[in-house]
């Protein structure tokens, strides 16, 4: 009941008002009360500052400048393989896309053009493809690294909601990632085309990425595409494509027949940056 109410509670709540308030809260450089709730938040949701390129809660000016963070050097190595995972986070679903259908959670699908933003042409590239949702809660690392080598071709902002995308709301709220706000990055790589939505949710308060700089807001209320010259944006693996102001969900498309997901892989598993994610299919048969 608790969590059906939790999800109901979404549909009324001003979800753009709060997210416009937590993002300015986040960008105050408040001195000690800022620090304060930087120690607060660790504490509260067990981040792992050891980790950080700068451990100390006292040297970052914003909460934003906290909550986006960079690593220490070497603290994720990349895994010997074609696809690696691209953030911090845990694997919602994963698996095969049936015809145009991606799995969300609790008998709860959604199209592949509905993702992204209408584009029937770009869905179909990836019918019968394969898929994976990975969701970022908060005490994670937030930014968004590239599963393979791969130029930007185009990116399309899609205008939405501000549901959470917690695991709660993915099994109550239908289509709920192609209902919710986001930034749709098309690339052409080594095994053809693939895709990496980021999915903006309730106090998230800004998208970006490193070629754009940030997205969102301002908030508009019609789709935007962007498209790039070839050699214009290129990426290597691993490399950082974007990311969030508090925690959110990434969705990746994959072309059929591509790649074959790591043996290791299981829903609701926790993942790192870095790790084995997939191998390419044709070079596995």
């Amino acid at each position: 009941m608790s969590e059906r109410l939790t999800v109901a509670l979404q549909y009324v709540l001003p979800k753009r008002l709060l997210t416009q308030l937590a993002g300015k809260l986040a960008g105050l450089e408040g001195g000690r009360v800022t620090t304060a709730v930087i120690r607060w938040f660790i504490k509260r949701y067990g981040v792992d500052m050891a980790e950080a390129a700068n451990p100390d809660p006292a040297s970052y000016a914003s909460f934003n400048a906290f909550f986006t963070r960079p690593l220490r050097e070497g603290a994720r190595p990349h895994a010997e393989a074609d696809f690696v995972c691209p953030v911090d986070g845990a694997i919602s679903q994963f698996g095969p896309i049936e015809r145009d259908q991606i799995f969300q959670a609790k008998g709860h699908f959604y199209s592949t053009a509905a993702l992204v933003g209408g584009d029937r042409s770009l869905a179909a590239c990836f019918e019968d493809g394969d898929f994976a949702t990975l969701y970022l809660s908060p005490r994670d690392y937030h930014r968004i690294h590239m599963p393979c080598a791969g130029r930007l071709t185009q990116m399309i902002y899609v205008p939405g909601e501000l549901f959470s995308v917690n695991p709660a709301t993915a099994r109550g709220v239908p289509g709920l990632f192609a209902r919710n706000e986001r930034v749709v990055c098309v690339f052409e790589g080594e095994f053809g085309p693939f895709v990496m939505v980021l999915v903006g949710a309730t106090i998230v308060g800004s998208m970006a990425t490193v070629w754009h700089g940030v997205v969102n807001p301002p908030r508009r209320p019609d789709i935007e595409k962007r498209a790039y010259a070839e050699g214009e944006v290129v990426l290597e693996q691993g490399a950082e494509m974007g990311r969030f102001l508090l925690g959110s969900t990434v969705v990746m498309l994959f072309p059929r027949d591509v790649l074959c997901f790591s043996s290791e892989w299981v829903a609701a598993r926790p993942v790192r940056m870095g790790e084995a994610m997939a191998q390419c299919k044709k070079v596995e048969d």
